[in-house]
């Protein structure tokens, strides 16, 4: 569920960014709805809305998350500045390379992995297999930091799209691969911890 938090934010930038660009008056000000600079500004706006009860209702917000919002606070914020869009199209590659680099670093820092940080509380599985699950989160988050750099500047049309909907797509098709490669190690694990119950003879 966790995984999904971020697409909150993403889900209203792309609703708002469909929206023909229109003039609104609100208490007397007259703002543009529509677009790419509105939906920023939406993007900006919720995720300190969602962040924010995430905060208030944990106590903090985890790593990944702080991440999150201050890219998106940090692009966005430049996107709106300069008026131009390049910015936000830089969001998502370096926030995926980030995750790289930090799941990349926990092999020489720390004395447990990243993946085994987050989810070793739930799972018990041998060493190899949580070096072999971690290479493959780096190995995802380098992808999709391409992907999404690749389309937004090659394909420029179709690259708010492609952050949305290429970006959830990628992850529901990911967590589906690790919850295969999971169950079969599981299964392996409990087969070979299970007690005999052949009886001995006398």
């Amino acid at each position: 569920m966790k995984q999904f938090i971020d697409f909150i934010p993403l889900i209203l930038f792309f609703i708002v960014y469909k929206i023909s660009p229109q003039a609104v008056d609100i208490l007397g000000h007259t703002f543009m709805v529509g677009g790419i600079f509105s939906a920023t500004a939406m993007l900006i706006a919720s995720s300190i809305v969602v962040y924010g009860i995430l905060f208030i209702r944990q106590g903090k917000l985890e790593k990944s998350q702080w991440l999150t919002l201050i890219a998106c606070l940090v692009f966005g914020s430049l996107t709106l500045a300069f008026h131009s869009e390049t910015f936000l199209k830089w969001k998502a590659p370096v926030v995926n390379w980030l995750f790289a680099l930090i799941f990349a670093g926990s092999h020489f820092i720390g004395d447990r992995l990243l993946i085994q940080r987050i989810m070793g509380h739930a799972l018990t599985l041998p060493q190899a297999i949580w070096v072999k699950l971690n290479i493959a989160w780096i190995v995802f988050f380098l992808f999709c930091g391409a992907a999404n750099l690749y389309v937004a500047f090659t394909y420029q049309d179709f690259w708010v799209d492609f952050k949305v909907f290429g970006s959830l797509g990628m992850t529901l098709i990911f967590l589906i691969g690790q919850g295969i490669f999971l169950a079969r190690h599981i299964h392996d694990a409990d087969a070979s911890t299970q007690p005999s119950t052949k009886k001995t003879e006398d």
